[in-house]
C-alpha cells in the first residue's frame, strides 16, 4: 500500500515539474525598460494560453503576449479589436533574452486604454 502511495506521489510530482517547465515566468522581462510606441498590428492569434500580436518595433517584427482570453474579454477587448490592419498604442516590457518578443502591460485601441495584468 506504501509503494502504491508514494508512486502516486512521485507521479504527481514529476508531471507538476514538468508542467511549470512549460510556462514562461514574467520575471524573464525586464520591467526597468518600458517600451511606449504606437505600431499597427501585422498578425495576431486570438486563442489560449495568451492572446498574440506581432508588430513591427525599431524595424523587426516583434511577438507581443497580450493576456489570456478571458481577461481580454473581461476587458472589452475582441478578436475584431485586434485583427490586423488595427493601430494601437502598446505599453510593454522587452524579453530580456529574446530581443524581438516582449509582454503588453496595457494595449491602447481606439484611444481607449486597457490594463492587461
Amino acid at each position: 500500500m506504501n509503494y502504491l502511495k508514494y508512486s502516486l506521489l512521485l507521479l504527481v510530482f514529476i508531471l507538476t515539474v514538468s508542467f511549470v517547465s512549460f510556462h514562461h515566468g514574467w520575471a524573464d522581462y525586464n520591467q526597468k525598460k518600458v517600451l511606449d510606441f504606437k505600431a499597427v498590428i501585422e498578425e495576431s492569434v486570438y486563442e489560449n494560453p495568451h492572446v498574440l500580436a506581432k508588430v513591427k518595433y525599431q524595424k523587426n517584427l516583434w511577438t507581443v503576449y497580450l493576456a489570456p482570453i478571458s481577461r481580454m474579454t473581461d476587458r472589452g477587448l475582441t478578436s475584431e479589436m485586434i485583427k490586423p490592419g488595427t493601430e494601437v498604442r502598446l505599453v510593454a516590457y522587452p524579453h530580456k533574452t529574446n530581443k524581438t518578443e516582449m509582454r503588453a502591460e496595457r494595449i491602447f485601441v481606439d484611444g481607449k486604454k486597457y490594463e492587461l495584468r
